[in-house]
């Protein structure tokens, strides 16, 4: 029923946990048919929080929507025939395991483009095949660590800690998307498939470097690879007379409405330009947050709005829900769910002609095992199998055929 632009797009999903997921999701709400195969013991966020049934969390349930759940056992020979088959129907093909355990089940891009020679193939690693790393595990915590958060954050806190997101893995799902998406349109242009490969230890690091390099970035190098303003210590909310407020009065447009309202002892040659502020930019934090302390925050949101300086007050993510602004432009969307209305932080962009939505509600585990084999005319060759206790959680069992590892 999707109008999306990758209506009729058919995404075969071996990803886990959060990057691959997050990254299909999308595809999902675009329009695409997202397969999600999985193990008979299912993705492993399933069970990383509480849920309104078993295996149904809110992290899986938001990552996972509108998807088909396929429980195949890729060591099985049915399994991996229906795979196969599987590709054979697929535009794209998603994995998040490590480049030998691909290789080991015989899913590599060599064999599946033997198969399927337009398809596109993408492979989410940790690190780059192309380096001595790349068999190396990876999670979030890690690449923020080895990518230099947590030593930025130590710049700005203090405290060497990650930030409270699972950035890497989010921002590598939406570098996972974008590349698989100019892949597409190099296929509609020419009729290729290719293989594509993102790796989250070198997306981080470029995501980190983009201002960060800064100096580092010449031969010689000019200063240190680190953006002052962003490490400035006194860079925080300020402080008001009864909460807090943030604001950025930071361009000379911004500082001159800022001093000829409020300070206009700063009108001055030491404060005069941009270039001149950014060179002691904690200093100028300091003493904004000073003079913050003077006025309630309603009084300070009211004075920024009429001097048009960015300013908000501070959200909880709970408040995001009852954000005006964020219902206004529809950002959320109700969908009955097995589970109970489910509320989702929906599709973010807008087309006008080929609107994405939230895709539809996320997959029991093997959910949609009989459908997809179905249609690929394997249900005579379809076998009743079961997870034994020791290697799945106590509440699972389903009928499959099996499955791949979690990458």
């Amino acid at each position: 029923m999707s109008s999306g632009p990758l209506t009729d797009v058919r995404v075969v999903d071996l990803t886990a946990v959060v990057m691959g997921p997050y990254c299909t999701q999308i595809m999902a709400d675009m329009g695409a048919d997202v397969v999600k195969v999985e193990p008979p013991e299912g993705d492993i966020v399933r069970y990383v929080a509480e849920g309104p049934a078993p295996g149904m969390n809110g992290v899986f349930m938001n990552v996972n929507r509108g998807k088909r759940s396929v429980v195949l056992d890729l060591t099985s020979d049915e399994g991996a025939a229906a795979l196969r088959a599987l590709v054979e129907t697929a535009d794209v093909f998603i994995h998040s395991m490590r480049a030998k355990a691909i290789a080991k089940l015989g899913f590599d891009y060599d064999a599946v483009a033997a198969i399927n020679p337009k398809i596109i193939y993408t492979n989410c690693y940790g690190y780059s095949r192309r380096g001595p790393d790349a068999e190396r595990p990876a999670y979030d915590d890690t690449i923020q660590a080895e990518c230099g958060l947590p030593a930025v954050q130590k710049e700005l806190t203090g405290d060497a800690t990650y930030v409270a997101t699972i950035m890497a893995d989010k921002v590598t799902g939406l570098t996972a998307l974008y590349a698989t998406m100019m892949a597409l349109f190099h296929r509609e242009r020419t009729g290729e498939g290719q293989e594509v490969e993102v790796s989250m230890f070198e997306t981080m690091a470029s995501f980190m470097l983009v201002e960060h390099a800064n100096g580092a970035m010449f031969d010689p190098p000019l200063g240190p690879a680190i953006y002052p303003r962003t490490v400035a210590p006194n860079r925080r909310p300020y402080r008001t007379s009864d909460g807090h407020v943030a604001a950025l009065i930071y361009n000379d447009k911004h500082w001159n409405a800022f001093i000829a309202s409020v300070q206009p002892a700063w009108n001055c040659d030491e404060f005069a330009t941009l270039a001149l502020r950014a060179r002691q930019i904690d200093r100028v934090y300091g003493l904004l947050a000073e003079t913050m302390l003077e006025r309630t925050t309603a009084e300070w949101l009211q004075l920024f709005a009429e001097l048009e300086i960015p300013a908000t007050p501070i959200n909880t993510l709970d408040s995001l829900f009852d954000s005006p602004q964020l219902n206004a432009a529809g950002l959320f969307e109700t969908v009955e769910t097995p589970e109970g209305l489910v509320r989702f932080p929906g599709v973010p962009t807008w087309f006008s002609r080929t609107p994405g939505r939230v895709a539809g509600p996320a997959p029991r585990l093997g959910q949609h095992t009989d459908d997809v084999l179905d249609e690929l005319g394997l249900t005579s060759d379809r076998t009743e199998t079961t997870v034994s206790d020791e290697n799945r959680p106590e509440f699972i069992n389903n009928r499959s055929l099996g499955a791949t590892e979690p990458g």
